[in-house]
């Protein structure tokens, strides 16, 4: 089957992608670039809703013949998701949350118990990969080229320097800036190494390309891998870590309340076993039901499959885009490294967000455009100075350096690629 008939098939697969948003003459149909942020609902994860809404009750504590079958639902969603990873299931355990930031937060607060701990976070992280840490124990941070790529020379010299005191390194499996995949198992063989675990951020990894935590006896495996479900087609506020059940044991959880204890006296309390102590409240069983319907949608079609499709309509739009007067783009796209469908660049002489605005407004094009909560990342990447960084700290979002970013989903194509370009050269000769 060639692209365009994939793209077709696809498209089928998605909410909404046929209709029509207001611009300044009229009406136009949407495209959606801003993938990276959010994901369209697959019209399967709408469907499993909508099956599932008769049945659904309150979870664990109920004996009612509902409230037992969604909490069937519930739990049985945690190993689907393991072996959706491919993570050891003796061993690891789901949590769910509300989405990855929240995920890598409760990693920070359970796990640090030490202020003189060190994390390994990198230059290329997304805010909520790196703020977590800072209030907790000591943070270094990975070195990048000048092309933005991680140097694994770099952490390997951090790990040996620190003797010991590293306890996790904190990794993005994919950078919402570049698109640069992190080669998440080398990084896991480092950390092992040299007696530390690896947490991976797989917000941006996990609806672009296969993701295998291999078994607890590799030592390439992952630890931990944190998520969200509306990066993967399944809105709803819902997100998960997986990893060790006994790094869940000791200590009291962040958040306390119902579904976290087994007795509660007016002195003492028993926690529950992880992964229950972790929950606190009323789980969100609408979204870990849409959550799952994304899993299948996507194992049915491939998450090779997934890459090599968007790698493929990646590369057409960078040669497109390389050939427009005044545009720079940023990384590597001569195939030195591995990445998913994100593109970044900048239009000499015009403010990144007039570009985002324009398309939108006139063209009905959605694109991002700033420092995507990256911003150490994107001002290494734009090579601003201290002195640059500390001039635009206080002024307004739009008058900050920043870039403009296209990401792209399973059923974006080359046709809307097409728009994109037509957009953006008609854009510039008459800005």
């Amino acid at each position: 089957m060639s692209t365009a008939q994939l793209n077709q098939k696809y498209r089928k697969l998605i909410m909404g992608l046929n209709k029509e948003v207001p611009v300044r003459r009229g009406k136009l149909k949407y495209v959606n670039f801003d993938n990276a942020a959010t994901t369209p609902p697959f019209v399967s994860v709408i469907d499993s809703i909508v099956k599932f809404s008769p049945w659904y009750s309150s979870i664990h504590r109920g004996t009612g013949y509902k409230s037992k079958v969604s909490s069937k639902v519930y739990e049985e969603a945690r190993h689907k998701i393991l072996k959706f990873l491919g993570a050891d299931e003796k061993t690891n355990t789901v949590i769910f949350v509300k989405n990855a930031t929240e995920g890598l937060n409760k990693l920070s607060y359970r796990l640090i118990h030490d202020s003189s701990w060190v994390v390994l976070s990198t230059w290329m992280e997304h805010h909520s990969n790196d703020l977590p840490w800072r209030d907790k124990c000591r943070v270094d941070y990975v070195e990048i080229d000048d092309k933005g790529r991680l140097c694994l020379w770099d952490l390997e010299q951090k790990l040996r320097r620190y003797g010991g005191r590293v306890k996790y390194v904190t990794v993005t499996g994919a950078s919402n800036v570049t698109g640069y995949v992190n080669d998440i198992h080398k990084i896991a063989f480092l950390a092992h190494m040299y007696g530390a675990k690896i947490i991976v951020d797989a917000a941006q990894l996990i609806p672009h390309g296969p993701i295998n935590m291999k078994p607890d006896h590799c030592v390439e495996h992952i630890d931990f891998v944190v998520f969200s479900a509306h990066k993967m087609y399944a809105p709803f506020g819902v997100g998960a870590i997986v990893g060790p059940k006994k790094s869940f044991i000791k200590g009291s959880p962040e958040y306390k309340g119902g579904g976290t204890v087994q007795v509660v006296t007016r002195y003492s309390i028993v926690w529950d076993d992880p992964p229950f102590k972790e929950e606190a409240g009323s789980p969100n069983i609408i979204g870990v039901v849409a959550l799952v319907a994304a899993i299948e949608e996507l194992s049915k079609i491939g998450m090779k499959k997934i890459y090599k499709n968007e790698k493929e309509l990646m590369n057409y739009a960078v040669s497109k885009l390389k050939k427009i007067p005044f545009i720079q783009l940023y990384g590597c796209y001569d195939g030195c490294v591995e990445r998913v469908g994100i593109i970044t660049f900048i239009v000499k002489g015009i403010p990144h967000g007039e570009i985002a605005k324009i398309l939108s407004e006139e063209s009905a094009i959605a694109v991002r455009s700033g420092c995507f909560c990256a911003q150490p990342y994107v001002q290494r990447l734009l090579k601003l100075s201290s002195k640059e960084i500390e001039f635009y700290k206080y002024l307004p979002d739009h008058k900050k350096p920043g870039m403009v970013r296209v990401s792209f989903g399973l059923y974006n194509t080359k046709k809307e690629v097409d728009r994109l370009v037509s957009e953006l050269k008609r854009l510039i000769k008459h800005f």
